[in-house]
């Protein structure tokens, strides 16, 4: 879609937190009419208010156990409605004229998988049309429409992947993700309090931490801003600094270990005495995928009956339809399950130019006793799974040890 012919345009996504009262909606419309003060056309991506998803998940479980994905997607995509004609409403009140749409409405089209669909396509005409007419445009995050015209959602963290996309689709000057916090640390901050806040970070490396457990910007979002080239700002609702810039990594200079995540919303799932455990991995693996269940970790190894050991690690709100598809390649599979587990991952661009980084992460664990569950690599990330227990410690070790906790300049790692 081609740019606007005059004035710059930005595309600013707030989360639930920043509209969880009417008070902050209040303050969102003044933000917004500040930026459309400035001659540019503004598009809002909203999420739901406070914790208004939860509740009608909640809620749909109480009418039924396990609520119908379509019927599911119908009730969900109600949050985003309220949050953006409240907004559209107050920013009316400031006298600037704007105008709400559902994700439909915007031309959001993705595939046909309810609760977890993929934006496929932006045919937001009627979001330009309207911006023409300098209206401010609202625009309902986490939902769409697929090609059978059923109403969808995203997933978690999906108003981020909205906001991203009608980003590129318009290539827009400006994309900010407005959220609780002031931008991307090197740890979590509540777990390690000498985290450090990230200026810079490149399109990589924000999707391996996002990917390995990081929620303030979802992966999905991070990676159409890399396919896209959008340049994304992530920074607070509440505060006028600067946040965290993701960009291109042709755009930073230095390389190093950049940041430590963690998941602990993990379970493994382990298949015992397996015979042909290759062969019954490829098939176990095709199944997962066609009910599009992700894989997390896969490791095959031997028992001491010489068959094989099949573990893998996902998503624990994946586990029974995980073990479901298992069954049905294996039905009597020897099956073990383990959700006290969690891992921690290592990003940075730094991990394999450095060497001795991989060495340092295994002795700072060593030294805590600390025996890893699983490891793997790749080209910028380390990921260990530990006992669920042991993650916080083990990552406040590993954040001082790397010399995260130093400043830019004078880090070890």
């Amino acid at each position: 879609m081609a740019k606007l012919k005059s004035g710059a345009l930005v595309v600013q996504k707030f989360g639930g937190t920043s509209l969880a009262s009417p008070d902050r909606i209040k303050m969102v419309a003044a933000h917004v009419v500040g930026e459309k003060k400035q001659d540019k056309h503004v598009i809002v991506v909203v999420s739901a208010m406070g914790d208004t998803t939860d509740k009608l998940f909640e809620l749909a479980t109480t009418v039924s156990p396990t609520p119908p994905k379509r019927e599911l997607d119908m009730l969900l995509t109600a949050g985003e409605r309220i949050s953006m004609a409240l907004l559209s409403m107050a920013i009316s009140d400031l006298g600037y004229e704007a105008i709400s749409f559902t994700g439909s409405q915007s031309g959001i089209v993705t595939d046909t998988s309810h609760t977890r669909a993929k934006i496929l396509d932006v045919r937001a005409h009627r979001v330009g049309e309207e911006l023409k007419k300098g209206r401010i445009v609202i625009v309902a995050g986490f939902q769409g429409v697929s090609p059978a015209k059923e109403v969808t959602t995203l997933g978690r963290g999906g108003s981020d992947t909205t906001c991203v996309a009608l980003a590129a689709a318009f290539d827009a000057e400006e994309c900010d993700i407005f959220t609780d916090v002031d931008g991307i640390y090197t740890a979590d901050p509540r777990l390690v309090p000498g985290a450090k806040k990230i200026d810079i970070i490149s399109y990589d490396e924000m999707l391996e931490l996002s990917f390995c457990g990081a929620e303030v910007l979802h992966w999905r979002s991070v990676e159409v801003a890399r396919r896209f080239g959008v340049r994304v700002h992530v920074r607070s609702s509440f505060r006028k600094e600067m946040g965290t810039i993701v960009t291109a990594r042709e755009e930073i200079e230095t390389a190093g270990i950049r940041g430590i995540t963690h998941d602990s919303n993990l379970v493994r799932i382990s298949v015992r005495d397996v015979g042909d455990a290759a062969g019954v991995a490829e098939r176990m693996l095709e199944a997962l995928e066609g009910a599009d269940i992700g894989v997390r970790f896969f490791q095959i190894s031997a028992s001491s009956i010489g068959k094989g050991i099949i573990s893998m690690m996902l998503q624990r709100d994946q586990k029974e339809p995980a073990l479901g598809r298992i069954s049905e390649v294996l039905p009597d599979a020897d099956l073990d399950t383990d959700e006290g587990i969690a891992t921690i991952s290592v990003v940075g661009h730094g991990l394999c130019s450095k060497p001795g980084i991989a060495k340092k992460i295994l002795a700072s664990l060593a030294s805590l006793d600390l025996q890893p569950e699983m490891i793997s690599t790749s080209g910028i990330t380390m990921t260990i799974a530990v006992k669920e227990t042991e993650a916080v410690r083990a990552i406040q070790k590993l954040h001082t040890d790397l010399g995260l906790d130093k400043p830019e300049g004078a880090k070890s790692a």
